[in-house]
């Protein structure tokens, strides 16, 4: 196969790691920066890297940041209409990446989420903490990645200065339940398909409420129980994702999905498991695209 790995950091820990596994798989592999990525639409669409065309393509591993997430959509969705099989494709993307639309996505097919406030005034404030159960809460920048934007406000001084401050920035957030029972900890299932390849429990740091290893969180290999599987691989299959890191952490009412992330570093997940989710997700790659040759013969022949 031709796979291109869509990344703006070639040496990144999870890019290398799936470079490496489509090369023991014996495919052609390259790594594209996709904000140097022309999209050419003319009698027929191709993708122009820095002066080279890219017309053939049989699948595409997206490594897309939250930052640059719509230019990044706009290229997967490019190769989508190539013909190329992906791991997240472009409406999922943008749909993961939006954490408004997520949980709103998630709690309407009655997945189990945090209770959540997306307020517009600072008027509001008082209805959202109640409606959340009280001091502290978690506000929650839309765009934050490996914990940063995400702040505990233990006062209702520190709640007003922290949405004043991102209301008046245009900066879009949330305001969800701080779970305390929790104790700092979830657990971040790496789901492949239809399936959980992976799965770690992430504890805090000592005083910090955030678990990611980022933030120096620490991961252990878990198995998941029947209630979280069920809910990782209903969040991932909801929001549209082939390859997605599911966050779920425990609480009085039960376990609940926290996040769901459509570009799930590999690193941490891979260290504290020994599972190669690499070389899972380019077979299931492998898979996608032999069923899609399948149909494109079967139809040819009809």
């Amino acid at each position: 196969m031709r796979i291109f790995i869509l990344s703006r950091g070639a040496y990144l820990y999870s890019t290398q790691s799936l470079l490496n596994a489509c090369y023991r798989k014996g495919h052609q592999v390259r790594v594209l920066d996709h904000m140097q990525c022309d999209l050419v639409i003319g009698p027929d669409l191709y993708v122009n890297h820095l002066g080279d065309e890219l017309r053939e393509v049989d699948a595409i591993i997206p490594r897309i940041g939250a930052s640059v997430t719509r230019e990044g959509a706009a290229v997967v969705r490019h190769f989508e209409l190539m013909g190329a099989c992906t791991t997240v494709r472009a409406d999922a993307l943008l749909r993961a990446r939006d954490k408004l639309v997520a949980l709103q996505i998630l709690a309407a097919r009655g997945l189990p989420v945090p209770r959540t406030w997306a307020i517009h005034s600072t008027e509001q404030l008082s209805f959202a903490v109640k409606a959340l159960g009280g001091l502290p809460v978690v506000v929650k920048v839309m765009e934050s990645t490996h914990g940063t934007g995400v702040l505990l406000a233990e006062t209702a001084q520190m709640l007003l200065t922290m949405t004043d401050t991102l209301l008046r920035s245009n900066q879009p957030f949330l305001l969800q339940e701080y779970i305390r029972e929790a104790g700092g900890a979830d657990h971040r299932m790496l789901v492949v398909g239809n399936r959980i390849v992976a799965a770690m429990r992430r504890q805090a740091l000592p005083g910090e409420f955030r678990s990611n290893l980022h933030l120096g969180g620490a991961g252990v290999r878990i198995v998941p129980g029947p209630r979280e599987q069920e809910l990782a691989l209903a969040a991932a299959r909801l929001l549209g994702l082939g390859v997605a890191g599911v966050d779920i952490i425990s609480s009085s009412r039960g376990p609940l999905v926290m996040e769901v992330n459509a570009s799930p570093g590999l690193e941490g997940i891979e260290h504290a498991t020994g599972v190669d989710i690499a070389g899972a997700i380019v077979k299931w790659l492998e898979r996608r695209v032999r069923e899609k040759r399948k149909r494109n013969d079967g139809s040819n022949r009809s």
